[in-house]
């Protein structure tokens, strides 16, 4: 949610307005609802609701010899989209500029205070204060460092928190329990949310923690701790190559990162599966021992893969449990030495994944994160980290993220229980290729064409591929704004049969296990009421007879049927809401790393 933008530089070839744009359109995955720019050493602020190019139109055409600057879209929390709540925030008298993520918990108060001293609001966000607090500082006779400093340590909440003030050169930033990352060049710093923002520029990065602050100038970057002391920081390489973050060539991200599944599914593999020893070797999780229960902490499409997680450590004898994050309470779900708490999360910045991971470690749980983003909060604040290695995914939907997750968590029940075959891991190691031959040959847009004007959309499965049919629905439900529900098959008939009609058509994953007679008594249950149906199925002998349509996987280990399935699911979303003219890659009200609770 909200993505921040800061650079500090003289490069003739890269002048401030132009970085901070590029930054701001890098950053439009996160979801955002307005935009805005301040730049310094003259103060200059533009500002506008809706969409990056509304405020583009603002910019002015020539170079405005700014040094320092900073951007933001917004996801609108405090007060609804508009001009005037659109960040960056102004003091009374425009000297300071802030953008900020997060929300400030104690800014009701503050703002009462603040009006009481004579300061006047403009919007109705929880960010103006900030400015107001750095303002009233100054007129107290503190430097612009101490002024931040001060307007901070006021603050109650989570916040990423960048600023410019008039006549400066530099941009002060901090951050709590919210993400920035710096970047370090010749003649030049920036700072950002997320990585892509500014990976064109430079793969360099240094990943701030809770409580430090940074100034970025074009003669680089300073980093002090929350007493002043300067801090000796780490430079990062990011393993990211630029073109990784552009289209190239696709309509729209998501269906780039749908074609770029077999390739992302080799760098997670990348050596961990071990043929000859019939072996998965984890590295990074080689000293941690065999839980006794796995508890999996995670949202969303994030929560699906811990579901089919749970069904993989279940038949390899370990107790396990999914949580939604937001509804983890470690008073009604013990722990004790043997328990493992597993946070899976794209980003590694999702707050309640983090809060879920900050109350296990609280008690003296063991912990691990399950994420893609190298440095992120999850990664530094968890015992153990396993990187999924999608690359960077921009697209709201997760796609490659998914099936990267779902390949992680497959091998880390193997290499934690040490229940593993040859020919799981021959499997494995056969995904990709078998992902690329269902992108060649998928027949999803045709039948995407044929059932595009439904009423709803259901998805059904049994076992392993329950989870599947969620995230189907999920994706359908993200990008088509089309009613979509998914359902464990057996389900149906207690009370989701209610809803199925002839223009509901129902989308089943069958595939030939113990589950198979039980869900062909499901899609007769649907076609006897009129629906259409669907098979994803690895095996169309089973179930042609009784459906319409039948789009085919390769035949894989019956564990891994659903990570196929999932693609020729995501295929179907795709396409209905391509010929729906849906904004695919920004769906409305969402956004890609939600970094509130």
């Amino acid at each position: 949610m909200c993505g921040i933008i800061g650079y500090a530089g003289a490069q003739a070839d890269r002048p401030v307005l132009e970085v901070l744009s590029n930054g701001l359109s890098r950053l439009e995955y996160r979801g955002y609802d307005s935009a805005g720019i301040a730049v310094a050493p003259e103060m200059s602020v533009y500002k506008r609701k809706g969409d990056l190019d509304v405020l583009e139109e603002q910019l002015p055409d020539a170079p405005v010899g700014a040094l320092a600057g900073i951007g933001h879209t917004r996801w609108s929390t405090h007060g609804p989209p508009s001009d005037e709540n659109a960040h960056p925030h102004t003091d009374c008298e425009d000297g300071v500029a802030v953008v900020h993520n997060g929300i400030i918990e104690n800014y009701r108060e503050l703002r009462d205070d603040l009006e009481a001293a004579g300061h006047e609001f403009d919007s109705e966000t929880d960010t103006e204060v900030v400015p107001h607090l750095i303002e009233a500082a100054l007129e107290q006779g503190a430097d612009a460092d101490s002024a931040f400093r001060q307007a901070i340590g006021r603050l109650e909440g989570s916040y990423a928190v960048a600023a410019v003030f008039r006549g400066r050169e530099e941009v002060y930033a901090t951050r709590r329990q919210s993400p920035l990352v710096l970047g370090v060049d010749d003649g030049c710093a920036l700072l950002a949310s997320d990585v892509p923002a500014f990976l064109e520029y430079t793969d360099e990065v240094v990943y701030l923690e809770d409580g430090q602050f940074a100034t970025i100038r074009p003669s680089g970057i300073e980093v002090r701790d929350q007493r002043g002391a300067l801090v000796d920081v780490s430079v990062e390489t990011v393993d990211w190559d630029p073109e990784d973050a552009g289209k190239s060539g696709y309509d729209h991200y998501m269906r780039k990162e749908i074609y770029e599944q077999p390739r992302a599914l080799r760098e997670c593999l990348r050596g961990r599966p071990q043929p000859f020893e019939e072996a998965i070797s984890i590295e990074e999780l080689e000293e941690l021992p065999r839980p006794t229960e796995v508890q999996f902490v995670a949202c969303g499409t994030s929560y699906h893969a811990s579901l089919y997680a749970t069904r993989l450590f279940r038949e390899h004898g370990v107790r396990a449990t999914a949580f939604l994050a937001s509804e983890y309470d470690i008073e009604t779900v013990p722990v004790d030495e043997g328990t493992l708490v597993v946070g899976v999360t794209q980003s590694g910045e999702t707050a309640d994944t983090l809060r879920a991971l900050r109350t296990a470690n609280g008690v003296g749980a063991r912990t691990l994160a399950v994420t893609n983003v190298v440095g992120s909060s999850a990664a530094r604040e968890t015992d153990h980290t396993m990187y999924i290695r999608a690359g960077p995914e921009i697209g709201v939907a997760a796609t490659k993220t998914f099936v990267s997750q779902q390949v992680a968590l497959a091998m880390l029940s193997s290499a934690l229980t040490g229940d593993c075959s040859r020919e799981f891991v021959e499997s494995l190691r056969a995904l990709p290729d078998q992902i690329q031959s269902i992108l060649d040959g998928s027949r999803a847009e045709e039948i995407a064409e044929e059932y595009v004007h439904a009423d709803a959309y259901f998805f059904i499965g049994r076992g392993y591929a329950t989870p599947v049919a969620l995230e189907g629905a999920l994706k359908m439900k993200e990008i088509t704004y089309r009613h979509a529900e998914g359902f464990a098959a057996g389900e149906l008939k207690h009370g989701p049969l209610a809803l199925v009609t002839e223009r509901t058509p129902v989308f089943a994953l069958v595939t030939g296990d113990s589950n198979t007679e039980r869900m062909l008594g499901n899609v007769k249950e649907v076609e006897a009421r009129g629906a259409p149906v669907v098979a994803v199925t690895d095996d169309p002998g089973l179930i042609e007879a009784h459906a319409e349509h039948v789009l085919r996987v390769p035949e894989t280990h019956w564990r891994f049927f659903p990570i196929l399935a999932n693609v020729q699911l995501q295929l179907l979303a795709y396409w209905v809401a391509h010929r729906l003219g849906r904004s695919i890659d920004k769906p409305r009200n969402l956004a890609k790393s939600v970094t509130v609770e």
